[in-house]
């Protein structure tokens, strides 16, 4: 049984300025640690005459791993702002990696702390935040005399429409919400007098973008 979780929606980088300090915020979604640390490695051979090379991570639906460093910024400046960034948006499956580029300037505690978060937040909302909604993948088959009416109600009905096959029969591969599965069975039903097929045949993920302020 698949479980709901907020993860970013692709690979995206950043760049924000601070006191001439260049910080480049890239974010990946992965789904295992060795993903995270290859991500790590490319970046730092990428950027390997920056300053620092600051990574944050959580993987796992329920956030069972988490790592974050400071990659030689006093402690607790950077990695683990990053980190609290990823933690209060509640996502799960995705790295970032702040890359700095000193400019001359001393930030401070304070100054390190907003500017590590700020270029990972940035980062994240440039990657997009979803929500990963597990649904339903149905095969429904019904007669083409009954295909439109059929179709038409999927659509005002909200469910999505993934593919349709044109053989003897029209089949639609849909996908609904675990708990509206019974209410569209029932509207097919109705339509079809019940001379329809309906075959369930995985759970899977649909991504839905969450607005983040």
């Amino acid at each position: 049984m698949l479980v709901e979780y907020k993860t970013v929606l692709k690979e995206a980088e950043t760049t924000i300025i601070e006191k001439k300090s260049k910080f480049i915020a890239q974010v990946k979604p992965v789904t295992t640690q060795e993903e995270a640390e290859e991500f790590l490695s490319l970046v730092r051979k990428t950027h390997y005459s920056a300053t620092h090379n600051v990574p944050a991570y959580i993987i796992g639906k329920n956030g069972e791993i988490q790592k974050a460093s400071d990659d030689g910024e006093p402690s607790g400046t950077a990695g683990m702002p990053m980190l609290e960034v990823l933690k209060s948006l509640e996502l799960v499956d995705v790295v970032v990696v702040v890359t700095r580029y000193f400019g001359g300037t001393l930030l401070g505690r304070g100054g390190l702390i907003r500017a590590y978060g700020k270029a990972a937040k940035a980062g994240v909302l440039a990657a997009g935040v979803v929500r990963m909604v597990p649904h339903n993948q149905v095969k429904l088959t019904v007669d083409y005399g009954i295909m439109g009416k059929v179709q038409n109600e999927l659509i005002n009905m909200g469910i999505e429409i993934k593919n349709v096959e044109y053989f003897t029969d029209v089949t639609f591969e849909i996908l609904i919400l675990p708990e509206d599965c019974d209410r569209v069975h029932e509207v097919v039903q109705n339509l079809t007098a019940d001379q329809f097929s309906w075959i369930i045949e995985q759970q899977v993920y649909v991504a839905k973008h969450e607005d983040v302020v």
